[in-house]
C-alpha cells in the first residue's frame, strides 16, 4: 500500500464526515456502523488505536465488516497485551491508522456510529483523525443506554455479562474483532424486539422500538442511565448539583450559575480517560439545590464536598486545617509571620491570619510569600540561626535578619504579603440575590473569620452584626472558603458589602 504522511484521500475538505450529523433520516437510510477498538491505554490524548473492527447494519442485518490491526507507533504496555492478547510483534507490520483512515471514513460515513459505551470508541477515533488535521463527525448510539431502554431490568449492562444474560457468543473478549461482532448481534436482537410477525416474517421494527432508538440517537451523550427528561426538568439558575449512582450515594457535587447548562456539558465533553469514562456510566441520579447566586453556590459546594467526600471530587475534599499562619511584633519591632498547630499554635495565643492542612503545606505556602514579597526567611521561621539568613547571603534578604533594614521599611513588605491572603475588611456581610423574588442570601465574615450564609426576605432589617449572625447557619471556616471570598470580591460583582469593622 502507497503511504502518504500528509493527507489520506478525503479530498479538499477539512471534514471527514461527508453528510453533517443532523443529515441522517431513520425513515430513509437505515444504516449502522457498529465498532469496536483496541488500545495502548485508557486516554486518547495520549494513547492510541492498535485494532478497529466495524459491522454495518443496514436495520434488517449485519452487511458488511472491516477489521484490521493498526500499528500505534508506540509499545503496548504489558498489562494491556495481557487483557487483549495484542502484542508488539502483532501490529509491528500492521498499517498506521493515517494508512487506514479513508477506510474509515468510507466504511462509517452516512452511517450512525454504533458502539458499546459509544463515547469512549469515538472519542479515540475523533482524536486519531484530529492529529492528522481532520474533523471526523458522526451521529452515535450506545448500546449500553439502547439495552437499558429496550431490556429493562438486567443485573449488568456491561459487554461481557450482558451477553452471557441473552445468550451472544462471545468468543474473542477484549479483541476489536469479536467484541464488535457481539455488539453487532447485540444490536440486531435490540432491533428486532417486539417486531410484529407478517406471514412468517417479521417486518419492519415496531414503533415503540423505532421510538427509542431515535430518541436514544439524540441522547447518546447522556450517562446510560439518565434520560432526556431528567436533563430537560434541571432549572437554568445558580446552585449545586449531586450526582448520585445507583445505590444512591453521591459521587459527585458541582455548583454553577446555570445548573442545566453545565450539566449538558459535562456530558458532552469528549472522553478523556477511563476514569471518566466510569464516571459518566455510574451517574444514575441528579438531584440538586438552588442557591441564588454565584458565591452561595461556591461557598455551598466546598461545604458539600467536605462533608461528603464524593468519589469524583479530587478538589475540595480536605476538612482538616491543623495548622494555621500566625503574625506578631517581636522585640525589635519587626512583624513576623510563622506557622504552627491551629489548636496550640505553638505557645503564640493568637487567632491564625489562615489555616492550612498541614505543617508541610505551611511552610510551603511561606517560601511562597517570601520569594514574591523578598521577605526574611529568619523573620518567618523557615531558616534557623543566630546570624543573618540564607537569603541575606545570597543578596536577596535586605538585611531585616540583622537588624540591617528597618522595621519600618520590612513591615510595609509583610503587611503587603499579609493582604494577599486575608480580606480587605475585617468584619463584613455580603448581600447577593437570592433563591426567588423577594429574597436575599448574606454571608457573614466577623474578625477576618467566614461564619457562614443565610436566606432573607425583603423585609428583614438589621441594625448590627448580630442581626446578620442570626440569620445565617453556620459553616466551618477554612483556607478554600476564604479564597472563594477573596476572588470573589476582587472580581466584578454586584453584591452590596455592609463592612462593621
Amino acid at each position: 500500500m502507497k503511504r502518504n504522511t500528509n493527507k489520506f484521500g478525503l479530498g479538499d475538505s477539512p471534514v471527514a464526515n461527508g453528510k453533517g450529523p443532523d443529515d441522517h433520516d431513520l425513515n430513509q437510510s437505515n444504516l449502522y456502523a457498529i465498532v469496536d477498538i483496541e488500545t495502548t491505554g485508557g486516554q486518547p490524548h495520549q494513547d492510541k488505536i492498535t485494532e478497529i473492527a466495524i459491522f454495518i447494519h443496514d436495520g434488517e442485518k449485519i452487511v458488511d465488516k472491516y477489521h484490521t490491526l493498526i500499528n500505534p507507533e508506540k509499545p503496548i504496555p504489558f498489562f494491556i497485551t495481557q487483557l487483549t492478547g495484542i502484542k508488539d510483534d502483532m501490529v509491528q507490520e500492521a498499517p498506521k491508522f493515517y494508512e487506514v483512515a479513508k477506510e474509515i471514513v468510507e466504511f462509517t460515513e452516512g452511517k450512525v456510529f454504533v458502539a458499546h459505551n459509544v463515547r469512549f470508541d469515538y472519542s479515540f477515533i475523533k482524536k486519531e483523525f484530529a492529529d492528522l488535521g481532520f474533523t471526523f463527525q458522526r451521529k452515535t448510539l450506545c448500546t449500553v443506554r439502547l439495552s437499558r431502554a429496550l431490556m429493562p431490568g438486567l443485573p449488568s449492562y456491561s459487554l461481557g455479562k450482558l451477553c452471557k444474560s441473552i445468550d451472544i457468543p462471545l468468543s474473542q473478549r477484549h479483541r476489536a474483532i469479536g467484541d464488535a461482532e457481539a455488539t453487532a448481534i447485540l444490536f440486531d436482537k435490540l432491533l428486532k424486539i417486539n417486531r410484529p410477525v407478517v406471514d412468517g416474517n417479521m417486518n419492519m421494527a415496531s414503533e415503540h422500538t423505532t421510538q427509542v432508538l431515535k430518541q436514544e440517537i439524540k441522547t447518546s451523550l447522556l450517562p446510560p442511565a439518565i434520560s432526556k427528561e431528567q436533563v430537560d426538568a434541571l432549572p437554568m439558575v445558580p446552585g449545586v448539583y449531586y450526582f448520585h449512582n445507583e445505590a444512591g450515594e453521591v459521587i459527585y457535587v458541582g455548583k454553577s450559575i446555570n445548573i442545566k447548562k453545565r450539566i449538558i456539558q459535562h456530558f458532552n465533553i469528549d472522553y478523556k480517560s477511563r476514569k471518566s469514562l466510569d464516571f459518566k456510566n455510574n451517574i444514575a441520579d441528579i438531584t440538586y439545590e438552588l442557591m441564588g447566586n454565584e458565591l452561595v453556590s461556591l461557598l455551598f459546594e466546598s461545604a458539600e464536598i467536605k462533608r461528603m467526600k464524593p468519589q469524583y471530587n479530587r478538589q475540595q475534599r480536605r476538612s482538616v486545617f491543623n495548622t494555621g499562619i500566625f503574625s506578631y511584633l517581636d522585640e525589635n519591632g519587626y512583624k513576623r509571620l510563622t506557622f504552627g498547630s491551629v489548636n496550640k499554635a505553638d505557645n503564640i495565643s493568637m487567632t491564625p491570619i489562615i489555616a492550612l492542612s498541614n505543617h508541610y503545606k505551611a511552610k510551603g505556602f511561606l517560601f511562597h510569600k517570601v520569594a514574591k514579597y523578598n521577605l526574611c526567611q529568619k523573620l518567618c521561621d523557615l531558616y534557623k540561626t543566630y546570624g543573618a539568613c540564607f537569603d541575606y547571603q545570597v543578596h536577596q534578604c535586605s538585611g531585616a535578619c540583622i537588624g540591617k533594614e528597618s522595621p519600618e521599611e520590612y513591615n510595609k513588605r509583610v503587611e503587603e504579603a499579609i493582604e494577599s491572603f486575608t480580606f480587605e475588611h475585617n468584619s463584613f456581610v455580603i448581600v447577593g440575590k437570592g433563591r426567588e423574588p423577594g429574597e436575599r442570601s448574606v454571608v457573614v465574615v466577623e474578625h477576618g473569620t467566614y461564619l457562614g450564609f443565610g436566606f432573607v426576605d425583603d423585609t428583614f432589617s438589621a441594625n448590627s452584626m448580630e442581626d446578620f449572625k442570626e440569620a445565617i447557619k453556620r459553616y466551618n471556616d477554612n483556607k478554600d472558603v476564604q479564597q472563594i471570598i477573596r476572588n470573589y470580591m476582587r472580581g466584578k460583582h454586584k453584591d452590596k458589602v455592609l463592612v462593621f469593622d
